[in-house]
């Protein structure tokens, strides 16, 4: 499984002119699911994305009790430490390569066998590692041609590959 993950302020999937989601500041994961990918990556990538410290630490009080944000620790805190949200959007083409000059897929997991996939990714995420608080997980609609809309926070972009697990 292929992962790009962007730390945001907000984010929102609209299909067909109708905002389907919506997140307020979170995290926006692309997700595209490989044809040998099993469920050992599916909970790697779940876990990794909800559990990477992301996010900054508590800053100290400076003069006065305001708060010293240059003092914060940066990469202190997850998703799931800052209550914040997810929302992963399903995106073959992570798994896209170009032949000549025209992209090819067939290294992404059919679209039939895919839906059955993710909808099991999700479902891992929220019940398995975000337990308790699964309704923090959106999604946009697999297999739609959506328009995805984010306010990036930083920017932070990371794209992880479950196969590169170090």
């Amino acid at each position: 499984m292929r992962a790009v993950i962007q730390r945001v302020k907000s984010a929102s999937v609209t299909v067909d002119g109708a905002v389907v989601s919506s997140i307020g500041p979170g995290l926006v994961v692309l997700v595209g699911i490989g044809g040998d990918d099993t469920e050992e990556d599916a909970e790697y990538v779940a876990g990794k994305c909800l559990r990477a410290r992301l996010f900054p630490g508590d800053p100290p009080l400076g003069e006065g009790g305001a708060k010293n944000w240059d003092g914060a620790k940066p990469w202190d805190r997850s998703v799931m430490d800052i209550d914040g949200e997810v929302l992963f959007v399903s995106q073959f083409t992570l798994h896209g390569y170009f032949k000549g000059n025209r992209p090819d897929f067939h290294r992404a997991m059919a679209p039939e066998q895919a839906k059955a996939f993710y909808r099991d990714f999700l479902a891992c995420a929220r019940e398995r590692v975000y337990a308790g608080k699964g309704t923090r997980i959106k999604d946009g609609i697999f297999g739609a041609k959506m328009d995805v809309a984010l306010v990036n926070d930083g920017p932070v972009t990371l794209l992880m590959d479950s196969r590169d697990r170090k």
